[in-house]
């Protein structure tokens, strides 16, 4: 299910588009640097003004100029364009781990919701098992009513018991379908697909690491802390280029091409030139360039602390609730295993004592129906803290 997520959710699609939009970015960014060609050719049909003779002004007779040339710039020192270019390639590494990023939380969101799937065809199959079992004692309590050792009291009860059973079933079905819809929906599939889950709750967890190791793991592979050092790196080198704005930069230019009357009346003439630029005053603008970028990269390193924080508050919370997970699957194990043995007394002693009330049956049943409830939902606790876990190490795909 989560490779199938990677195929076709939206959002891991837009991801990996912006990838290619920042792909486009960098390279904008080197195309600055590298030669720039262009090519003209014109042909115009033309008058001068050569000024006035007398009172009446004199303007030659028209003429016709044919002109093609080629035009050539490069780049040779420009400091500014080369951590521009390496800021640009930096911000494409960091778009490439916020890709993992969201591929990484489809992953978890899908795991989450095929958990809950299988919890809601478990609390089903719950249901079925309580409906049948408030079936046999309904059907119990008619057969003692009519041989006289029941009253309509108790029939009508256990008939409203039963009833109520069967609501809770039609609830538990329609918590399966509706499920099963937002997991196809996050699967980015039709809503017409059959879905047909094949895994089962994980009844137990291998060993669960320490908190101390779970975090370190966690600082070093996790894709979040990653993208983040990009971004760090590109806000570096944009303040850089900024700075860098304050150096002289050195361009060459040229032209080649032929002009004449006509075209097959023409002259070769060219033009060749460097260009060195220094700066020296633009009215602050560029200090203030320069402050912006500096505060911005200042910025990343805070937004680094909050994800350091967030990533250790994260490991600590799911190696807890993990924790906390399996000790409430043995105390379900053994809840349950209570509320079998108190039903099957129960139903022995209503069976063999014709005076015995269905009280006690009734609660028997009702504590079993909660205790299986208990371990449905200790089942799902467990199997969802060690999604979260995953997630949290960045350890998904080991999953």
């Amino acid at each position: 299910a989560m490779e199938a997520a990677l195929g076709n959710n939206p959002t891991v699609k837009l991801y990996k588009e912006r990838i290619e939009a920042a792909k486009a970015v960098m390279n904008t960014q080197l195309g600055a640097m590298l030669p720039n060609l262009s090519n003209t050719v014109r042909q115009s049909r033309q008058t001068y003004f050569l000024g006035t003779v007398g009172l009446s002004p004199f303007v030659t007779q028209p003429f016709s100029i044919f002109d093609a040339r080629v035009n050539a710039s490069q780049n040779l020192f420009s400091m500014s364009l080369m951590d521009r270019w390496r800021a640009s390639r930096e911000a494409l590494h960091a778009s490439e781990w916020e890709a993992e990023v969201t591929k990484f939380d489809t992953m978890a969101e899908v795991g989450m919701l095929y958990t809950e799937v299988l919890r809601a065809e478990a609390v089903v199959k719950a249901k079925e098992a309580n409906v049948a079992l408030f079936g046999e004692l309904t059907a119990m309590v008619r057969s003692r009513r009519g041989g006289g050792m029941g009253t309509g009291l108790d029939t009508a009860r256990a008939e409203s018991q039963l009833e109520n059973e069967r609501q809770h079933l039609a609830m538990a079905r329609a918590e399966v379908e509706r499920f099963k819809l937002n997991l196809l929906n996050t699967l980015g599939v039709g809503y017409e697909a059959k879905l047909t889950l094949t895994d089962d709750l994980k009844k137990s967890v291998p060993v669960i690491p320490s908190a101390q190791d779970a975090t370190t793991l966690a600082l070093s592979s996790r894709a979040e802390v990653k993208a983040q050092r990009q971004r760090m790196k590109s806000a570096d080198l944009a303040l850089r280029s900024t700075t860098n704005e304050r150096l002289p930069s050195l361009v060459a230019q040229g032209d080649y091409g032929l002009i004449g009357n006509r075209m097959h009346n023409t002259a070769e003439t060219y033009n060749m030139a460097l260009m060195l630029s220094v700066p020296i005053f633009d009215g602050g603008q560029r200090e203030g360039r320069i402050s912006e970028s500096r505060s911005l990269a200042q910025q990343e390193v805070f937004k680094m602390a909050v994800i350091h924080n967030r990533v250790r508050m994260e490991v600590q919370e799911a190696v807890v609730t993990l924790a906390s997970a399996q000790d409430q699957v043995e105390i379900a194990k053994r809840g349950l295993a209570s509320a079998l043995s108190e039903q099957e007394l129960a139903r022995e002693r209503f069976t063999v004592l014709s005076s015995a009330s269905n009280f006690e049956l009734t609660n028997a049943l009702f504590s079993l129906a909660r205790a299986r409830d208990n371990a449905i939902e200790a089942l799902y606790r467990l199997n969802a803290s060690r999604i979260h876990l995953a997630r949290a190490m960045g350890e998904l795909e080991k999953l």
